[in-house]
């Protein structure tokens, strides 16, 4: 049987024969990638992070085309806090924190005009938004049960930041089985040092965490990979 791959680090990724490829956008929010929000508040240059944006949707395109699964993930906290532990709470030195009133609303809290999606990534009626409370897109959600329902294997990984939210989202879905590509050029930092490392580690030893591919190659295989 014919195998459809895609060009990869380590080695080519092969595309499920069965089974289902995802695409898992993460944190693709405004507290992180527009002035006034978390990321801006902690010193970060935000700019830095929207250069992924085109490659992000070209790459959601495709999916939408095929009509594959595609999924997005916030993080952000309830109105209350309750979900948030007092370590992650009172972490960090800048001049705001979580909870506090931004000039996008309160930072990192659910509902808040900060904590949505970019309108450049607007997810569809159909497309399932996650939201967690951790760093990791499987700590206190659905998105295992959403993956296992749909019976998804393969996550196409997107999104910010490298070393954080994406880093421990392929990390949990490595351990939990899942075959995962994180797209090189659709997933940013604000340090590009952390990006690098993070795509180092994560395709040493033959792939002990997943692949790492560019979009060009992703994108012309999917366009001619037949679904069935």
């Amino acid at each position: 049987m014919m195998m459809d791959l895609i060009q990869a680090q380590p080695y080519p990724y092969e595309l499920p024969q069965q089974g289902k490829i995802a695409l898992l956008i993460i944190d693709m929010q405004r507290d992180f990638l527009e002035s006034g929000g978390f990321g801006e508040a902690l010193g970060n240059d935000v700019s830095r992070l929207r250069v992924i944006i085109p490659t992000v949707q070209k790459l959601l395109a495709v999916f939408r085309e095929k009509n594959l699964p595609v999924f997005h993930t916030i993080e952000g906290h309830k109105t209350d806090l309750s979900d948030c532990p007092p370590a992650k709470l009172k972490r960090g030195q800048g001049s705001q924190k979580i909870g506090d009133l931004g000039t996008m609303g309160r930072i990192l809290i659910l509902g808040e005009k900060g904590n949505q999606i970019i309108d450049e990534l607007k997810p569809l009626n159909n497309e399932i938004i996650i939201t967690k409370p951790g760093k990791g897109a499987f700590y206190a959600t659905s998105l295992q049960e959403h993956l296992q329902n749909q019976q998804i294997t393969h996550l196409m990984i997107t999104g910010v930041t490298t070393e954080v939210c994406v880093q421990t989202t392929m990390r949990e879905a490595n351990d939990r089985g899942y075959e995962c590509l994180l797209v090189e050029d659709g997933t940013e930092s604000y340090f590009p040092f952390f990006k690098q490392a993070t795509l180092e580690m994560v395709r040493a030893q033959g792939g002990i965490v997943g692949w790492t591919a560019h979009s060009t190659d992703i994108i012309s295989a999917l366009k001619g990979w037949n679904t069935g």
